[in-house]
């Protein structure tokens, strides 16, 4: 029905920007040179302040390498991205070796480099890093220099403080990768589904334009069949009744007419729906909704109820006729026999219940439903729908999403036993999906 949209890692591109990651390393090479300056003049501590100004001053030189090479706005190719973030880890271990090892309460900005990995890399360059990391942290708790300590003194931890120091650098790592990770996806997946979204109420929007484009279509040819008909009519007052031209000239002008004709007819209907065919009763509505899925072999039947005055009558909102006839054609899709649309009415709601006799929502995924590319479908397909996204998720959640747009408010649950089935109810407050233009 509509395209899907990217969400895993274009081929060969990372989604780490060069800006992001410069700047990211320009605050790392602040913070080390100004940690580094306070502890050797400021606490008068004894460490190899040379060697270690010289390995952040390689951070300054990749950066600026970095910023001449790519444009600030690009993003950065896999290779090149995972090489930086891994670069990243080596530097920082190459500090922790000349200030103390694990030893250094600063150790634990190694897990950093792996965290941006986890949340803008594909998962084997994420994996790979982390496994550097290990292998950097498990070196620093064996070789390293001494700890930075007053002079005249010297601070030895003892090795079960350092196994614990590794123990909590190795698993913050893992936890941290994974809990960037499932962020990262959950947004990406947001993001492209609410895409979805809006293509899809965008093409409602357009199909319920179409009215006023026949309207302006109308308009701008009228006057050029206008013209066509007077010069046809005056060809026939100079062609003789007896020349072979006369029959085209007089079909030519019969058939401007009809033209003229059929555009009116279209001009008519065009304006006549900002009164009428924008808004019709609720059953008119529902029908509209459920005569597509009528042809897949499973009876639809429409039940209306409703406190005493009349049917209401209903703005012909693009988003709710797309979300109702998706969870429609959903519920025709998991169906046996029949599925019943119930509409009930007073004078502070509107809902509509869309129940089938089929299995009914899985447990598994009954709290979650409405969560984009979550199904209780096979990714190949079972049902009776032929749309491309079947079995991605994405229906129940465009559907919720346009319908929640709308102001309607959406319950999902099952038959009540012996029974079997799904239901949905949509609520709508009256004043939001009911006027009293007919």
């Amino acid at each position: 029905m509509y395209p899907i949209l990217p969400s895993a890692f274009e081929p060969g591109l990372s989604r780490l920007r060069i800006r992001t990651i410069v700047r990211l390393r320009w605050i790392a090479v602040a913070g080390q040179t100004a940690t580094l300056l306070g502890v050797y003049w400021g606490l008068n501590f004894d460490l190899p302040i040379g060697l270690c100004l010289v390995v952040i001053a390689l951070s300054a030189v990749l950066n600026i390498l970095l910023r001449f090479r790519y444009p600030a706005r690009e993003r950065m190719p896999n290779t090149i991205a995972a090489a930086t973030l891994g670069y990243d880890v080596l530097q920082l271990s190459a500090l922790l070796y000349l200030t103390g090892g694990l030893q250094n309460p600063f150790a634990v900005l190694i897990i950093a480099p792996v965290t941006i990995s986890a949340s803008t890399q594909p998962p084997r360059t994420t994996i790979t890093l982390g496994a550097v990391a290990v292998i950097c942290v498990t070196a620093l708790a064996f070789f390293q220099r001494p700890l930075p300590w007053f002079p005249g003194e010297m601070l030895e931890l003892p090795l079960v403080y350092i196994a614990g120091v590794w123990t909590a650098l190795v698993s913050g790592a893992i936890f941290f990768a994974l809990y960037a990770w499932r962020i990262a996806k959950e947004t990406r997946l947001m993001s492209d589904a609410l895409a979805m979204t809006e293509t899809a109420l965008l093409h409602e929007q357009k199909m319920s334009a179409l009215d006023g484009l026949a309207a302006a279509a109308a308009h701008e040819l009228g006057t050029p069949l206008g013209t066509i008909y007077v010069v046809t009519k005056e060809m026939l007052r100079d062609v003789p009744e007896q020349s072979p031209l006369r029959e085209d000239v007089e079909l030519l002008r019969a058939q401007a007419e009809r033209c003229r004709e059929i555009l009116g007819r279209l001009s008519r209907s065009a304006g006549e729906e900002d009164g009428v065919l924008s808004h019709a009763p609720l059953s008119h509505l529902l029908e509209e909704v459920v005569e597509p899925n009528r042809t897949a072999g499973i009876d639809v039947v429409i039940n209306l109820a409703g406190e005493e005055g009349g049917e209401p009558v209903a703005a012909r909102n693009p988003g709710v006729l797309y979300g109702l006839g998706n969870l429609v054609e959903n519920a025709v899709d998991f169906a046996g026999k029949q599925v019943s649309v119930d509409a009930w009415w007073d004078e502070e709601t509107v809902s509509v219940t869309i129940s089938d006799d089929g299995p009914g929502f899985s447990t598994t995924v009954m709290e979650r439903l409405g969560e984009p590319y979550l199904t209780s479908r096979p990714a190949g397909g079972t049902g009776k729908s032929d749309d491309e996204n079947f079995g991605l998720g994405l229906g129940f959640f465009i559907a919720k999403t346009l319908l929640e747009r709308s102001g309607a408010r959406l319950e999902f649950t099952n038959r009540k036993a012996p029974k079997t089935g799904a239901v949905v109810t949509v609520t709508w407050p009256r004043d939001a999906i009911i006027t009293t233009r007919m």
